[in-house]
């Protein structure tokens, strides 16, 4: 794994060590910020289940100007640290050892707002509608926030999902990029 583009372009991440986490491959990685935009003119994303953290640390060598990780994983913690380490900017991220909708709250109850989401969870427990839900009803969406999420051919996402549009559903094999964009709910 590496940094396709930008500020940290071809720094080497190391993945998390075990069957528990499945990295994100660069050619899906390409494909994803070709799709969202290749460049960034700041922001703050949030991967909330963030693995190696491989996503946001593409979309900050990309220009987004800070980056919120959330993994509830010791082994994944470590790692992140660890590939942060690789950008010498480790004050451009944030990395928290958290189950996904306890960080939800936390971050809810310090009034954080985000541009760009990644939702990668581990297959197995796939609960994006809900976690875009949780999202919406804590504020924690700015508006024309873009959620992008990374998930097998089983999990179906919606077309139509209130105060979200569907941007675009790309399949790489078996897995499926599915990207909405935030407009709000009335």
């Amino acid at each position: 794994m590496r940094v396709v583009a930008g500020e940290y372009r071809g720094r080497k991440l190391s993945a998390v060590p075990g069957m528990a986490t499945r990295p994100t491959t660069d050619k899906v990685k390409e494909a994803l910020f070709n799709i969202i935009g290749p460049y960034f003119d700041g922001g703050v994303s949030l991967d909330l289940f963030a693995g190696s953290g491989g996503l946001s640390i593409e979309g900050v060598s990309r220009g987004i100007t800070e980056a919120v990780l959330i993994d509830r994983q010791y082994a994944a913690i470590k790692t992140i640290k660890k590939n942060i380490a690789t950008t010498k900017q480790p004050e451009r991220f944030r990395v928290y050892k958290q189950d996904a909708q306890k960080a939800l709250k936390l971050l809810a109850a310090h009034a954080e707002h985000f541009d760009l989401v990644y939702l990668d969870p581990p297959y197995a427990k796939q609960k994006i509608v809900a976690d875009l839900n949780q999202m919406a009803d804590l504020d924690l969406l700015n508006p024309g926030a873009v959620i992008v999420a990374e998930t097998n051919q089983e999990a179906n996402l919606p077309a139509d999902l209130p105060g979200f549009e569907l941007v675009r559903r790309q399949d790489y094999g078996i897995t499926v990029l599915t990207i909405y964009h935030y407009h709000g709910r009335n």
